[in-house]
């Protein structure tokens, strides 16, 4: 089986889109290349394909750099890389995370090295790899990288990159500015925006009172049983309105740039799986991370600029799905002018869809233990009796998985699990 269909089915795909085809005719052919694709459109394997195809066993150095501007797009790629099974060693490096586990893990040279700009510069600076070896860059979602004030990072480390012969620059947004240092850079452009969107509507949902606290708590009651994200500005106003949602029994996860590590890769994991149906986010989450096509959105605060404005409602209407963005204001409020004029949506009763319908387990094993996907899903349902449908989405770590599995068995699966035996390693099962 030749390495693209080993990936597809590896990857549960049954063939390439129509961006990714050319992509990888681009990326094979081609010494420069920019992509442009909205979120969502499959970007990641667009250029992973092509650049595993290029690839030799027993290389010596590191093949190829991937950069990305947020430690959730760096790990976002890292497990599609891994989950292609391509033979080829991948590791992901980041700012948060304890530099000793990167040298364990650089001890050996990977094929493949993902990381944010900081931290792959902190590498180069130290010489734990040789970056005059690399022959390929990939500088994913590259404006958001310039926009959160990674250019002089991004532009020392290039420095370290004398011998590159393949480059390539993604992003979700038409019309930005190749950096100066990015010299002679001469792409062959595969421009897929616009082509992939769902039809968007644009909503208001009008609070009568200036603190819209209430008329959020009313509209995610309307909305209950869909799944959406809430956009806000400030980190303290994300903690003020989730403990807002926690004294009113609505279940959400939060994600910001300042909370820790730990806990914003579990409320990810939470929002995809479907434990959480909502989350609070900032600007953070309206690009760069893997989550699930977005039933709505809602700008609890309007952002400053109509870029963001743009990209927050591209997490929904996404790759031919329809999707809603309200606008949520005071009613004296006067909004700016990159927001439509849009009809009033007219919140109604609380719908009655059920609360969500799955929890999220912690299992104490992961891919260093040989344990895989199969062993986990066989796992939960002979030892802890959960049935097929009982049981959602797996997502496999190096140390440790994440299962979701139907909330009203929950407790009684976690209590056959806990302490028993998952390929010869006794292994801890709790609820996060």
């Amino acid at each position: 089986m030749d390495l693209l269909s080993q990936s597809l089915h590896k990857l549960g795909i049954e063939a390439l889109n129509p961006m990714q085809e050319e992509a990888r005719l681009a990326i094979t052919h081609a010494p420069d290349v920019l992509l442009l694709s909205p979120t969502g459109s499959g970007k990641t394997l667009a250029f992973l394909l092509p650049i595993f195809e290029s690839m030799s066993q027993g290389s010596e150095g590191v093949q190829a750099l991937i950069l990305a501007p947020s430690r959730e797009l760096a790990i976002q790629i890292e497990s599609v890389a891994r989950a292609m099974a391509t033979g080829y060693k991948v590791n992901v490096v980041y700012g948060g995370r304890p530099i000793k586990k990167d040298f364990a893990d650089l001890n050996t040279t990977p094929d493949l090295l993902i990381g944010t700009p900081g931290r792959i510069g902190d590498h180069l600076r130290r010489g734990t790899f040789d970056g005059a070896l690399i022959p390929c860059l990939v500088l994913d979602e590259y404006d958001k990288s310039l926009e959160l004030g990674f250019d002089e990072a991004m532009s020392e480390l290039y420095m370290y990159l004398p011998h590159l012969e393949r480059r390539i620059l993604t992003s979700a947004t038409i019309g930005v500015d190749v950096p100066d240092w990015f010299y002679s850079f001469n792409p062959l452009e595969i421009d897929y925006l616009g082509e992939a969107s769902g039809q968007l509507t644009i909503r208001r949902i009008v609070s009568s009172e200036k603190d819209k606290l209430a008329r959020l708590a009313d509209s995610l009651a309307y909305l209950r049983g869909k799944r959406g994200i809430i956009f806000l500005n400030y980190k303290d106003s994300i903690k003020r309105t989730s403990d807002y949602l926690n004294e009113q029994g609505i279940k959400h996860g939060v994600f910001y740039g300042g909370l820790d590590q730990y806990d914003r890769e579990r409320s990810l994991i939470k929002f995809r799986n479907g434990s959480h149906d909502i989350l609070l986010a900032t600007d953070l989450a309206a690009r760069g991370i893997d989550i699930p096509a977005l039933d709505y959105i809602i700008h609890y605060h309007l952002p400053l600029k109509r870029e963001e404005f743009v990209h927050r409602n591209g997490r929904t209407a996404r790759m031919h799905q329809d999707g809603i963005a309200y606008v949520l204001h005071w009613v004296d409020d006067e909004l700016p002018d990159f927001v439509p004029k849009s009809e009033e949506e007219e919140i109604s009763d609380p719908a009655t869809a059920s609360h969500t319908a799955w929890s999220t387990i912690l299992i104490s094993g992961g891919r260093r233990d040989k344990i895989s996907k199969g062993d986990i899903a066989g796992f939960c349902m002979k030892v802890g009796d959960v049935a097929k449908d009982q049981l959602g989405l797996i997502h496999l770590k190096q140390d440790c998985a994440f299962v979701a599995i139907a909330t009203p068995v929950v407790d009684a699966a976690i209590a056959q699990l806990d302490n028993q035996r998952l390929k010869k390693r006794k292994v801890r099962v709790y609820e996060i």
